[in-house]
């Protein structure tokens, strides 16, 4: 896997989508390594998240793919989101399984990228991901003329 990429001591685009993520965070998801269109992430499958059939609930085992596709589609810089995603879920997870979702970039064209990502316990797959994303367009920052700040200074509310 990819390891982490960091410029000087900035961090990465995907370091930084992944810091503001309080939902992934707060799950304990944690960020492995990334690279440019790569990601590894970690997730141990607690209690509240099995379902009434014992096993890992589907949802948490897309979110674990989800992020890892955030971070790999966000790598490049731009902010990029989901256009779209599928999961198969191959095998159940348990309670206390260690689950790592790898993301790798299949192909970026204009704003479109598609990515895969195998969710898997050990060498055990659980579940394949392609997800499909779209790099949103940023305007051009304006000048702010107003009192918070000095004329022709661009400011954070500006933009």
């Amino acid at each position: 896997m990819a390891e982490i990429v960091t410029q000087g001591t900035r961090p990465s685009p995907a370091e930084v989508m992944f810091a503001a993520d309080e939902a992934s965070r707060g799950l304990g998801i944690e960020l492995l390594g990334h690279g440019p269109g790569t990601a590894e992430l970690r997730m141990t499958v607690t209690r509240a998240m099995v379902n009434g059939h014992g096993i890992a609930h589907g949802g948490f085992v897309f979110l674990l793919a989800d992020t890892a596709f955030a971070c790999a589609c966000n790598s490049h810089g731009p902010v990029t989101v989901a256009a779209g995603a599928d999961i198969a879920f191959v095998a159940p997870a348990q309670e206390g399984d260690v689950l790592v979702a790898t993301a790798e970039e299949r192909t970026r064209f204009g704003r479109s990228g598609i990515y895969d990502v195998s969710v898997r316990r050990g060498d055990e797959v659980i579940a394949e991901f392609r997800g499909r994303s779209r790099t949103l367009s940023t305007p051009e920052p304006t000048r702010d003329t107003t009192a918070r700040g000095a004329p022709g200074t661009i400011t954070k509310e500006s933009r």
